[in-house]
């Protein structure tokens, strides 16, 4: 499933840039309006990471850090117009493990959501999956053709990752829906396509063989043609 994201922000603009662009690199996203909706939305879904604003109503941005820092060890990420370097210290002391000042550059904060992510899950969960000249680090979502670096969207990844841990055998169109996506975008949507396409440019952009075939009819299998 996708790692999931808590967005705790009461600007309407600032909190749908960061749904929308956190969603197109496959993220799941939870968007709370206050420190409040926030605290409730943790405790129905525990995230895998929070970005979350200071200047809140009601309930602030210290205030609701504490007190996710006092639940667990979720990753938070503090985002505030405040720069001063007292500001910072106070968010950090709060519990932050990040401070990002408004206005940010989305591609900057997410490269900060992704160190952070990658932090949380300890070395060696998982071992590096391999596919003829293919390999897949779950830890570090590195992807390497033989000797060739291959750059990959959080999404594009989980999707490369669903088929490495099961080579050779045919995942249909639904499970790749329900696994990658979580929901139905319905029958006549093209995204499995489209993102099959970007994967299989992106894995043959150095002339190498094609590793995802088509099974048609039903789905896609990682294989050797």
């Amino acid at each position: 499933m996708a790692e999931h994201i808590l967005v705790i922000e009461d600007d309407p603009q600032i909190a749908d840039l960061l749904r929308r662009g956190l969603i197109y690199e496959g993220y799941s996203v939870k968007v709370a309006v206050d420190g409040a909706e926030g605290l409730a939305a943790a405790r129905d879904r525990a995230p895998d990471l929070v970005l979350l604003d200071l200047m809140l109503p009601g309930m602030d941005g210290l205030t609701v850090c504490q007190r996710l820092r006092a639940a667990g060890d979720v990753p938070i990420i503090i985002l505030t117009a405040k720069d001063a370097v007292p500001d910072r210290v106070k968010g950090l002391d709060a519990g932050a493990d990040d401070y990002v000042v408004k206005p940010f550059a989305f591609d900057e904060l997410l490269a900060r959501v992704r160190a952070l992510l990658r932090r949380r899950q300890p070395a060696g969960q998982e071992d590096v999956l391999r596919f003829a000249d293919l390999t897949i680090n779950p830890v570090t979502h590195e992807v390497h053709r033989g000797a060739r670096r291959v750059d990959l969207t959080a999404r594009e990844f989980e999707m490369l990752h669903l088929f490495a841990q099961h080579p050779r055998q045919v995942i249909t169109r639904d499970t790749l829906y329900d696994r990658i996506w979580g929901y139905d975008f319905g029958g006549e949507s093209n995204i499995i396509e489209v993102y099959i396409r970007y994967l299989r440019s992106k894995l043959e952009e150095g002339g190498e063989p094609r590793l995802i075939q088509t099974v048609r009819g039903v789905g896609y299998a990682l294989r050797e043609e």
